[in-house]
């Protein structure tokens, strides 16, 4: 059905140096069979799934799926018949139309058959595809939510209707790029039962990429393991993943263990969300709880529990509508809410990444951590004073100025242009760094990482995807800063690499005393990492505790992930 023949693809970066993505890589796929691929980050995975949709073009050998053939010499539009015959599902897409999960749906079967999804015709599509469309809404559970607007499904359901919307093509081949590796147990099991639920019933063939053993086990027929490009061995899906985790380094012989020193303090916090449809969406209340200095705390729960709306807070992203944040900072309780001098000082001490992160695309790692240190370094409050003087800016702009260097790029740059402002203004408040101070203030926080020095002259778009999250991380702790909070950013990284990250993190911690708070759904990195949890469900905690292997394991028994305890 689909038969991959000695394929292989290089890039080149710039000045010449030439990246080996695809070596001399073949195997087959038979009607109906559940294909896993999986190797660590920048093994190739992710470029062979790309040339199996047919938006890679490949240097050297052939993809057949069905009836259609593309090699190094076919036209556009031979890779343009490839896309036809398959489907593919991005981790971090979420293509949506405003519109209901039915119509949706409808859209894409309307496309399919008139080639506009934009100016579907409601009624013609109602009338022609209604049938199939509940048929699809059947296949992945979704027909309790057929008048729901997509806009307030969760994250496991919006991911279940893209697969509907996909499925509506009709598509030879089902390609998954990490399905669901950012999201709770509970949205991963619906979505992996889903993927279960298609395959069987409509005998779809199925490419999962992912590096998550329990995923691979969960789901695969066979595995293919790639290193550097090729395949270094295949075989059923246990096999494999224990020749992908035999390199795993061990965890790091660090017990990081908490002060008795209270340095964050979450009183009666209170917060509501509506819909502008109206109806209320979430209610948090009740938030009540201490952070002690090097504690390791992560907050846990299933999606929409308000995880990510409490760890704005903390960083005082977003404030809440009741209660109070406060941080114990140079000798005294400051409170994140309030603008001004005493807010800024907290911030200079603290680090956000955020789930959502970027790397500026075409800048040089070095000429980001310069302008990190511009933002965050020992005498940053007092010197953007005196420039903020000079430019006649108040303590309250500044610091709301301030407040933007936490925020991802993207947002930050939105709000900036929504009072008429350019980015520029944060460079003259806060000036980058000298280059030499940077690379010797880097040094050690990079060799902690695992990142050659190397890497600080490529561009973001020079490095894998593993290295992005480690010189986002580099970025943030190269401050040393007091407060690191963590919004997931590490799901897209696969277990060898998060090992590394894990234990880089323990000794980062330790060595310079950083206080962390974060988010994650990755059981095992919980577990090694943390030395306390608070279990959150409804914007309300449930549990919190410093035994960490009782309280994720509630949390799994909580989600129901059977994949995440063998129950194949």
């Amino acid at each position: 059905m689909i038969k991959v023949e000695n394929v292989s693809k290089d890039y080149e970066l710039d000045g010449g140096t030439k990246i080996t993505a695809l070596k001399d890589v073949s195997f087959e796929v038979k009607e109906g069979e559940i294909l896993g691929i999986m190797g660590k980050s920048g093994s190739g995975k992710t470029t062979l799934l790309r040339a199996l949709r047919g938006v890679e073009h490949i240097d050297a050998g052939s993809i057949t799926v069905g009836e259609v053939t593309v090699t190094e010499d076919s036209s556009q539009f031979y890779y343009n018949n490839l896309k036809k015959e398959t489907a593919i599902h991005l981790q971090r897409s979420f293509g949506l139309w405003p519109d209901t999960v039915r119509e949706n749906v409808l859209r894409k079967l309307y496309a399919r058959e008139y080639f506009d999804e934009g100016d579907t015709n409601f009624q013609l599509a109602e009338s022609e595809f209604g049938d199939e469309a509940d048929e699809l809404l059947e296949l992945v559970s979704l027909t309790h939510k057929a008048d729901h607007y997509a806009s307030v499904l969760s994250g496991g359901e919006k991911q279940r209707l893209i697969m509907a919307r996909q499925l509506a093509k009709r598509p030879k081949a089902l390609l998954l790029d990490e399905p669901a590796t950012m999201a709770c147990p509970k949205t991963k099991q619906e979505i992996l039962d889903a993927v279960k639920k298609i395959n069987d019933e409509l005998n779809i063939t199925v490419i999962l990429v992912s590096h998550l053993p329990d995923v691979q086990k969960y789901l695969a027929d066979r595995v293919i393991l790639l290193e550097d490009g090729e395949i270094a061995d295949e075989g059923n899906a246990d096999e494999i993943c224990d020749k992908f985790m035999a390199d795993m380094e061990p965890v790091v012989d660090i017990e990081n263990i908490a002060t008795d020193e209270d340095l964050i303090d979450v009183k009666d916090v209170r917060k509501r969300f509506y819909l502008l449809t109206g109806g209320e969406v979430l209610q948090m209340e009740d938030i009540n709880f201490k952070v002690q200095n090097e504690n390791i705390l992560s907050i846990i729960g299933p999606s929409g529990a308000g995880k990510t709306v409490l760890l704005r807070m903390l960083g005082g992203l977003d404030h809440p509508d009741d209660g109070d944040v406060l941080y114990y900072a140079d000798g005294e309780w400051r409170d994140i809410e309030i603008p001004g001098m005493s807010r800024m000082k907290i911030r200079s001490k603290l680090g956000f990444m955020h789930q959502e992160f970027a790397l500026t695309h075409y800048a040089t790692v070095l000429s980001q951590l310069a302008t990190r240190l511009g933002y965050k370094n020992q005498n940053i409050v007092k010197e953007a004073q005196k420039r903020a003087e000079r430019l006649g800016i108040g303590e309250e702009l500044l610091d709301s100025f301030y407040q933007l260097t936490d925020l991802p790029e993207a947002e930050a740059k939105r709000r900036l242009e929504q009072v008429g402002l350019d980015a520029e203004i944060l460079n003259d408040l806060f000036p980058r760094f000298p280059e030499t101070a940077t690379k010797e203030a880097v040094a050690d926080i990079f060799e902690s990482l695992d990142l050659d020095l190397d890497i600080l002259y490529r561009k973001s778009y020079e490095l894998s995807g593993g290295q992005k999250v480690r010189v986002m991380l580099a970025l943030i702790l190269v401050s040393r800063p007091k407060f690191l909070l963590l919004d997931e950013p590490f799901g897209d990284l696969d277990p060898v690499t998060l090992r590394d990250v894990t234990n880089s993190l323990k000794k980062i911690s330790k060595t310079y005393g950083i206080t962390v708070v974060m988010i994650s759904h990755n059981t095992d990195f919980i577990k090694e990492l943390s030395n306390r949890a608070i279990f959150m469900d409804d914007g309300k905690i449930i549990d919190d505790s410093d035994n960490i292997n009782e309280i994720v394991d509630n949390f799994i028994d909580f989600c129901h992930a059977d994949y995440l305890k063998g129950d194949c």
